[in-house]
Formats: structure tokens, C-alpha cells, sequence
């Protein structure tokens, strides 16, 4: 094993760079997982990061697979997963942007409880509807995966892709709902929600235009 690593160390080196960087790019995973954690609190957030690590073990699993090639270069298949990923996002966003009409009907949104699968869910969707996931995974696959990279190492990849996640947005979960900064954070809960319903809407224009 020791010498399969060192044989491709280089691949393991760019993988884990990647990963890291698509890890912490802000993008729509990153303020499921924010706006969770301060609104729901901790585990939630977890739950939500939980779910975005599923789904990048699917993307993981069919791009070793082959199939992400398949779905890139299908323009119907593409283009579903584009505008449902768009339409989940206004959803949310709209739920968020509408926040304030909760407060002025006397429906308490203070403390709005999540179960552990709603959170996990809400992970999971926003990252599998995400259709750059197949794209970087094709990149990683085609343009720093060889042909000769056995399947173990394959593997080992994404796990790498799904650790680096992990311990990324587990980090913020576990920031954001820290006892010091989630009283802060309570009283802006109202603005934090406007600002990421609008970066979602952003995010939904920036797919919808993907090609």
C-alpha cells in the first residue's frame, strides 16, 4: 500500500488541493450550512453538512463510474438537473426573503425547530441539484486522474473530496453556533436570512446560465 502511494503521491497532492479549494469557495453549500447552523443551531448545521458529504459520496461514486461523462454530455440531462438545482434554490431563498411576513402574521420563527432528516435533506438537495458537481468531477477524473490509477486509489480520492468537506463545513457549523457568537448572531437573524436568500437567487441566475 505504502508503495502505491508513493507512486502516486502527485495525484494524491492535486486531488487534496482541489478539494480543499471546492471545499471553501463560497457557493450555495456554504450558506445552507451558515444560515442552518445560526438559525438551528448545531446540529443542524452538522446534519446539514452531513447531507451535503452524502451527496458528494453519489458524485464521487458515479464519476468512478463513468457515468458523470455521461451526464455532462447530455444537454436534456444537463439541463434537468441545471433548472432544478435553480428552482430548489428560489425556494429557499423565498422562504428566507419571506421571514419577516412570518413576524409580522405572529408566527415565531425565533427558535424555528429542524428535524435531524429536514437538515440532512437540505443538504443533500442543494449539493446533488448543483450541476458543476459532475463538471469538477470530470475534471478531476479525466485531467488528474491517469487512465492506470487503480480503482482503491479512485476511491481514496473521493474520500478525500468528502473529508475535506466534511471538515470544512463542519468547522463553520461548529463556529457559527458557538454559545459566544449565537446570541450575535440571533439578533441579525433577520438580515443574515434577506442576505442569504439573495446570494441563493444569485446562485440560481449563475446556473440557470451555466452551459
Amino acid at each position: 500500500m505504502e508503495s502505491i502511494i508513493n507512486t502516486f503521491m502527485t495525484e494524491i497532492i492535486a486531488v487534496t488541493i482541489i478539494a480543499v479549494l471546492m471545499a471553501v469557495i463560497p457557493g450555495a453549500d456554504f450558506v445552507m450550512v451558515t444560515r442552518t447552523s445560526i438559525r438551528n443551531g448545531r446540529w443542524a448545521g452538522l446534519y446539514t453538512t452531513f447531507g451535503v458529504c452524502l451527496s458528494i459520496c453519489i458524485h464521487a461514486s458515479y464519476s468512478i463510474a463513468g457515468l458523470a461523462v455521461v451526464i455532462a454530455n447530455s444537454v436534456w440531462l444537463f439541463s434537468i438537473i441545471k433548472y432544478l438545482g435553480a428552482a430548489y434554490l428560489v425556494y429557499i431563498a423565498w422562504q428566507l426573503l419571506t421571514t419577516r411576513e412570518l413576524l409580522e402574521n405572529g408566527q415565531r420563527v425565533e427558535n424555528e425547530a429542524i428535524s435531524d432528516i429536514a437538515a440532512l435533506r437540505l443538504g443533500f438537495l442543494s449539493n446533488i441539484l448543483n450541476p458543476k458537481a459532475p463538471i469538477f468531477f470530470i475534471s478531476i477524473f479525466t485531467q488528474v486522474v491517469s487512465l492506470e490509477t487503480p480503482l482503491i486509489m479512485q476511491i481514496s480520492y473521493g474520500l478525500i473530496i468528502v473529508l475535506a468537506h466534511l471538515i470544512w463545513f463542519g468547522s463553520v457549523a461548529l463556529l457559527l453556533s458557538h454559545p459566544s457568537l449565537l446570541p450575535r448572531f440571533n439578533q441579525h437573524k433577520l438580515k443574515i436570512d434577506k442576505i442569504a436568500g439573495i446570494m441563493l437567487i444569485l446562485f440560481s441566475i449563475k446556473l440557470t446560465l451555466l452551459s
